[in-house]
């Protein structure tokens, strides 16, 4: 009987050290900006909403159940980067933006994780150009342990020539409670 136990506490040490201390995972989603009308500048003050990060549930995440946890067991979430890449058309870039900022939010609470300003001036050429942000070290646990979440983005400038279609790649640094 002895044995047995001393088997099993063995076992479940072992399964413990399996277990990830920490692990990435990664979001996506698309939205369309708008044209603005012919012969004119006109502002952008608001960055259409990205459909896919509305209402997010990590516990639904393919990468939390691959490493068999769920919200609960995260003690640190944290961007580890983000970017915006521009889909089409091929022949714009980013001039028409000035600003872009990310936000989580969960209820009434929101924190600021990425920003990116002067973007109009990077410089950065079609095709397709990459932006990549600026990732702030903020502390994200509260809203992925939130029932949803959602990942709001806000951005100024000038609304383009052109309908541009961007995709949004979010990667985030989870760390998990092993005990």
């Amino acid at each position: 009987m002895h044995a047995a136990l001393l088997f099993l506490a063995w076992a479940s040490l072992g399964l413990i050290a399996c277990a990830p201390a920490s692990f990435d995972t990664e979001l996506k989603g698309e939205t369309t900006v708008p044209a603005g009308p012919p012969g004119g500048s006109t502002v952008l003050n608001a960055f259409p909403a990205i459909a896919s990060f509305a209402g997010l549930d990590f516990n639904q995440s393919q990468d939390f159940k691959n490493q068999g946890i769920t919200k609960d067991d995260v003690s640190s979430v944290r961007a580890r980067s983000v970017e915006l890449r521009l889909l089409g058309p091929a022949d714009v870039d980013f001039g028409f933006l000035d600003t872009l900022e990310f936000y989580a939010k969960a209820g009434d609470q929101e924190a600021r994780f990425a920003r990116r300003q002067d973007i109009s001036r990077l410089g950065l050429q079609a095709p397709n150009p990459v932006l990549r942000l600026e990732v702030e070290d903020e502390e994200l646990q509260p809203f992925v342990a939130a029932p949803s979440m959602s990942i709001i983005v806000r951005g100024r400038g000038r609304m383009p020539e052109q309908e541009v279609r961007v995709q949004a790649v979010v990667s985030f640094s989870v760390q998990v409670d092993v005990f």
